[in-house]
């Protein structure tokens, strides 16, 4: 029974079975001539796969580890593709659900994992390479989207990690900052120096022509194909088909109220009778030292609920005031940047989310809130002239999605980057869902403090 096992044949067999379920769950058929390559590695060895070392004959040390080396990075990579990945929070734009410093165990079967678009890669690099800070892929093979089948879908409330949508153009002299909204902070600045100066005003069109041509002239400007697009994390809140709407920092789907997460943050005002609050008070609500802020003798602190009623009770606080902009207030780096629709983060929409096979009747008034879908996601020329629209060189007054759209919030509701600020995030851009945290550091702590025991191994929420 034992030679069974350990025979040849018998292995052969396991690694074609599992090479042929891969296959068949990949869809390429294609790969089927690999079943060469497992054949000759198990039964026929005529090519020597491993070529670094010899195949018979004693190998030297160094050869050994860097056999073991090259196997581990295939192995990694590979489960980095198909079954999960980690992440690490790097901002506060989901706490107090995900903290910054947090790691995550990042599922890529629950929704699916997809292929990667660029196959040639430096392993365990997302876009630039370290020391030499230049890009980390190769664009000599470029696959289309395909996502393979997973155990779940999208729904509403999961977090979500995702390629950032508007990372597809890069100032790398600023990558912080989104280039689109580099764009358009420079196109504001231009209206406000005609204005300022009395100068005759020129479209907003023409404003934006000639902020693209200054940010290109002064900076260095790069593309980043969908998988190498910087990771993001946030709560889905709309899937596709939803209607969201936020009124007064209250958020609605499908017209009903969304109960608040214990764990979602409000920026408040905090003002006191003129002492200042013991640190002890901050450490006991679990408020860092990065988020205390101080304006007009007033504390500017992200708070939840139950920490904004907390703070209320202290003897030396006089008022607790969230700090929402006014409805009808236009917010000019809000999706989609139209100042007639007057829209802010907390005053926001109706706005309905495409999905896959959807028509939508398009027309100038409309068109801003797909123009990104139509040109960019799904790879259309697109083109406006007065009140008529160009897809493709044809006249369109209608538009069919070819895939699904969702919407994507922090839970730090006015310390997050989402959806609000850069609109739509689609179906391809998703990259899995955080399922636990496996690690936790502190930043601001020291020693074995750092670690965050009590959120080692506890479930993404």
């Amino acid at each position: 029974m034992n030679n069974i096992f350990s025979s040849r044949y018998f292995r052969f067999g396991i690694a074609a079975l599992i090479y042929l379920l891969t296959v068949i769950w990949i869809g390429n058929y294609w790969l089927l001539i690999g079943l060469a390559v497992v054949y000759d590695v198990h039964i026929s060895e005529k090519v020597n796969w491993s070529f670094w070392k010899k195949r018979d004959g004693h190998n030297s040390a160094f050869i050994e580890w860097l056999d073991a080396l090259i196997f581990a990075v295939i192995a990694v990579s590979l489960i980095n593709i198909f079954l999960f990945q980690n992440y690490r929070i790097p901002t506060g734009s989901m706490e107090k659900s995900l903290l910054i410093g947090d790691h995550l165990f990042v599922s890529k079967i629950a929704y699916g994992p997809r292929m990667p678009n660029t196959p040639i890669a430096f392993p365990f690099t997302q876009n630039t390479l370290p020391l030499v800070n230049s890009k980390s892929w190769s664009d000599l093979i470029h696959w289309p989207y395909k996502r393979l089948a997973g155990i779940g879908h999208v729904r509403n409330n999961d977090p979500i990690v995702f390629n950032f949508p508007a990372g597809d153009t890069v100032v790398l002299e600023n990558t912080v900052t989104s280039y689109y909204e580099i764009v358009r902070g420079e196109a504001r600045d231009m209206k406000y120096r005609d204005y300022s100066a009395s100068l005759p005003l020129k479209t907003d069109g023409q404003y934006l022509d000639l902020a693209r041509r200054d940010v290109r002239e002064k900076n260095h400007i790069i593309y980043r194909p969908v998988d190498r697009r910087d990771n993001y994390v946030k709560r889905c809140i709309g899937i596709p088909g939803d209607t969201i709407f936020i009124r007064d920092c209250n958020l609605y789907v499908n017209g009903k109220l969304v109960s608040e997460n214990k764990t979602q943050q409000t920026t408040y005002a905090v003002n006191t009778n003129g002492t200042t609050i013991n640190p002890k008070a901050f450490e006991r609500l679990n408020i860092s030292k990065s988020d205390q802020q101080m304006y007009m003798g007033a504390y500017i602190l992200p708070l939840t609920k139950n920490n904004s009623e907390a703070m209320q009770k202290f003897t030396n606080v006089t008022e607790v005031k969230p700090l929402i902009s006014r409805f009808g207030e236009y917010a000019p780096y809000i999706f989609p940047y139209k100042e007639s629709l007057k829209w802010n983060e907390d005053n926001f929409g109706p706005l309905w989310i495409p999905f896959k096979g959807a028509t939508v009747k398009i027309d100038t008034s409309n068109i801003c809130f797909y123009e990104r879908i139509i040109d960019i996601y799904e790879n259309n020329d697109l083109r406006i002239e007065g009140d008529k629209i160009f897809i493709n060189n044809q006249p369109a007054t209608d538009y069919t999605f070819k895939m699904n759209y969702y919407w994507m919030m922090g839970d730090n509701r006015h310390n997050s980057a989402d959806s609000r600020y850069w609109g739509f995030v689609p179906e391809d851009h998703v990259i899995g869902k955080p399922k636990f945290i496996w690690l936790s550091i502190d930043k601001e702590a020291t020693g074995l403090n750092k670690i965050r025991w009590n959120r080692m191994f506890m479930k993404a929420r």
